[in-house]
């Protein structure tokens, strides 16, 4: 009873408190044992990212709320689980709706400057690229914009300024990949064939925009909160390290890009600090989703993208969606501390409600739960039941411990992608996530009411879609 009195009383302090800056970092495609605060067994050097852990709280058990790149931030941006909508009319469509309460509108009602860089994802209404680009980043909540539609594999390429491209994708690029040096065919220097403004450079699109989150924080309005969130595009393919990274690391080409993502990120926190306003901004890191890197990439390379977990992106498994997480607050949040409570990125509009005291409107973000008092070092009861859907379109439903996937096989891009039932055997998946983070032994079978008891609160949840 005290400890909970004394976590309300901070709450109270907190809200009571100027509100601090935001700052929410984005990496594309970052396993979970990529850095080396969530895997000391990484082979990839990431000093900025472990900064962030040693100054702030990391989540063991956060999750995308969808294992793709567009299902994981239409759900960051709106509380509400992807399989709601049909996010696949994403290359011409707005997928958040007109009026809907999002993250950046919410702070920007609460008196933020709120800007975006980088990869948006979530569609445009695309009427042609010489036209304005509606429904994107300035129509959802954010002030400014500088970014690119989608992923830099993914043509036509050009920037994006506000709701204007920057220049017109009239030129041509080839597609490339790196079959040739051993990688499948979506890894490596990937891209496909399209078209390209004259201003854009692949290699050059990560840099542009720390570049361009620099000048945001440098530029910032001193009379309000700034709120800036940078989506970065790698280490997606292509991987793409500039000459000062290429060979540096101990993983060849994918461990180079991720030392440069981490540079970045790196120049990002320096800019906080300079600009004397680190003390004062809440940031948050995370991926997307989880990697593209193979159990033969394992093998190749002795690193583990995955940290242990099992599958990559797009797999209902594991691996596909949990994320490294990490909080820094100075002051607010304990230095170096750590926290195994169940969060989805869902949650970040309800907590960000709760820690500016305002009130969610009916009906948004219902997929959306406040994880304030575990920041602020307290205890809260169980997160309830997260339901996701994977690339091939598997269901699964996390709750506590334990995870149920209603069919067998990763449900995404690792083998076996789907497998049939045997007759008498399992026809789906049950795991103890405590005991069995790696999904190794299917309980399926030895836990019957279980099984159903999930596979009817999966339903329930699932049926209250907008689709």
């Amino acid at each position: 009873m005290l400890r909970t009195l004394l976590v309300l009383l901070a709450c109270a302090t907190t809200l009571a408190a100027a509100p601090p800056h935001v700052v929410i970092i984005l990496a594309d495609d970052l396993g979970y044992g990529d850095p080396a605060c969530f895997n000391p067994a990484s082979k990839i050097a990431t000093p900025a990212i472990d900064r962030l852990a040693r100054e702030g709280m990391c989540f063991r058990d956060a999750h995308a709320p969808g294992p793709l790149c567009h299902a994981s931030r239409y759900g960051l941006m709106t509380g509400r689980f992807p399989f709601r909508i049909d996010v696949s009319k994403w290359p011409s469509q707005p997928l958040i709706g007109d009026g809907e309460t999002t993250l950046p509108s919410l702070l920007a009602d609460s008196g933020y400057q709120t800007a975006m860089i980088g990869k948006w994802h979530v569609g445009f209404r695309e009427k042609g690229y010489d036209q304005p680009l509606k429904g994107g980043p300035v129509d959802r909540g954010f002030h400014s914009f500088f970014g690119i539609r989608a992923s830099t594999d993914i043509p036509p390429y050009f920037f994006i300024r506000d709701d204007r491209a920057v220049a017109l994708p009239d030129g041509h690029i080839d597609a490339s990949n790196s079959t040739a040096q051993g990688w499948s065919p979506i890894q490596g220097k990937f891209w496909r064939q399209g078209g390209i403004a004259p201003d854009l450079r692949l290699d050059e699109v990560l840099p542009r925009f720390t570049d361009e989150a620099i000048s945001v924080i440098k530029s910032r309005d001193p009379a309000k909160p700034l709120m800036l969130y940078l989506a970065f595009p790698a280490p997606h393919t292509p991987w793409l390290p500039s000459a000062a990274f290429a060979g540096k690391s101990k993983v060849p080409l994918y461990g180079d890009f991720v030392e440069m993502v981490d540079h970045e990120i790196g120049r990002v926190l320096t800019t906080l600090d300079q600009a004397g306003i680190a003390g004062d901004t809440l940031v948050i890191f995370s991926s997307d989703n989880g990697p593209v890197w193979r159990e033969s990439d394992v093998e190749r390379f002795g690193h583990d993208a995955a940290g242990g977990l099992r599958g990559m992106k797009g797999d209902a498994w594991e691996a596909g969606h949990r994320m490294p997480f990490i909080v820094r607050w100075p002051g607010k949040v304990a230095a170096a501390s750590r926290t195994d409570r169940l969060v989805c990125f869902t949650d970040l509009l309800a907590t960000f409600a709760a820690l500016l005291d305002r009130e969610l409107p009916a009906g948004a973000a219902p997929d959306s739960v406040s994880f304030l008092p575990t920041l602020l070092g307290g205890k809260q009861d169980e997160r309830e039941p997260i339901v996701m859907e994977s690339a091939n379109g598997f269901h699964s439903i996390r709750s506590g411990p334990w995870k149920f996937i209603d069919r067998l096989g990763s449900g995404g891009f690792s083998e076996p992608k789907e497998t049939k039932p045997a007759k008498g055997g399992p026809e789906g998946q049950l795991y103890n996530l405590t005991t069995d983070p790696a999904e190794s032994v299917n309980l399926f079978l030895d836990q019957p009411e279980r099984v159903a008891a999930m596979r009817s609160k999966m339903r329930e949840i699932i049926s209250g879609t907008d689709r």
